[in-house]
């Protein structure tokens, strides 16, 4: 007797691959050269974007895992759980995040200082930092992050990613402007690390696929380690199509702190404890770490 297709077993749904996000700055390669070189690339939907807008769309639900500014994190922990031991920061100088000024900073109070619009936390920050550390009030606004433009109408900038790169190794010399590190002066200030941004997998994407958020985490780990280990033949790699050599971009990819260990989340609680309040999360909140 044949079986009717009522009768037939149901077909399983095909697994989708996980939609992951992919910061479009050098500071990641390192986080995403190993999977080109393991082949885990192709087990993930990469999205690659700046980092406000890839964090936006890791709230929004249109990716299920990947890096998130700090800021955004904290302020929407109900819906983000981290990834540990993996982030985008630094413990000490971070090159790629800076204040470029035409005058010391002493000299900004009611000047207008123009803000690249690419990343919350680095702008955050160095308000931070220029409020309570120096005791300054600037006249701030935000434009895209163009050192030209924004200093037509500004006395200062804050860059993040490769443009902060090029124009605090290129342009600011040629230029004589002044440039300082954020990541240096939160570590003078506070003696801590300070982590940018983590990776994260949305709540209900883990509650709904806990293995596939384990495997992406440690397929970014093992890309991590691969490409610290060979970390010349990155910068090499990576020195054929940007404006910077490999002996730089080696020094800058060894100068970055990848970890999300205790010291990194005593880093991000002082932040939260002097920022939480007027930034929009808990000045206590917690960061809940992958299980």
């Amino acid at each position: 007797m044949e079986s009717s297709a009522a009768d037939q077993p149901a077909a399983e749904p095909l697994r989708r691959r996980p939609r992951v996000g992919h910061i479009q700055f050098l500071n990641c390669l390192p986080l995403y050269w190993g999977l080109v070189h393991t082949g885990t690339l192709l087990d993930v939907e990469l999205t690659k974007d700046t980092p406000e807008k890839l964090s936006e769309q890791l709230v929004d639900g249109n990716l299920d895992i990947g890096p998130v500014t700090l800021v955004e994190f904290l302020r929407h922990t109900d819906r983000l759980v981290a990834l540990p031991d993996i982030a985008v920061g630094c413990d000490g100088p971070v090159m790629s995040c800076v204040i470029v000024s035409k005058v010391p900073l002493e000299h900004l109070d009611g000047e207008r200082v123009a803000l690249g619009s690419t990343s919350r936390t680095s702008v955050r920050l160095a308000q931070l930092l220029l409020a309570e550390r120096y005791g300054l009030t600037p006249r701030y606004y935000t434009c895209p992050p163009d050192l030209g433009l924004m200093m037509q109408e500004a006395q200062a900038a804050v860059l993040i990613g490769d443009a902060a790169l090029r124009a605090s190794l290129h342009d600011a010399p040629r230029l004589g402007l002044h440039v300082h590190d954020l990541g240096a002066m939160w570590k003078e200030w506070t003696g801590l690390p300070f982590v940018f941004a983590l990776w994260a997998a949305r709540r209900d994407y883990l509650a709904r696929e806990p293995e596939n958020v384990r495997e992406v985490h440690r397929a970014f780990l093992a890309s991590r380690d691969l490409s610290l280990a060979e970390v010349g033949k990155v910068a090499e790699q990576a020195a054929r199509w940007e404006a910077f050599d490999a002996e730089l971009l080696e020094r800058y990819f060894t100068t970055l702190d990848f970890r999300l260990g205790a010291g990194q989340l005593a880093g991000i609680a002082e932040f939260a404890r002097r920022t939480g309040p007027t930034t929009g999360f808990p000045a206590d909140v917690r960061v809940e770490l992958l299980a």
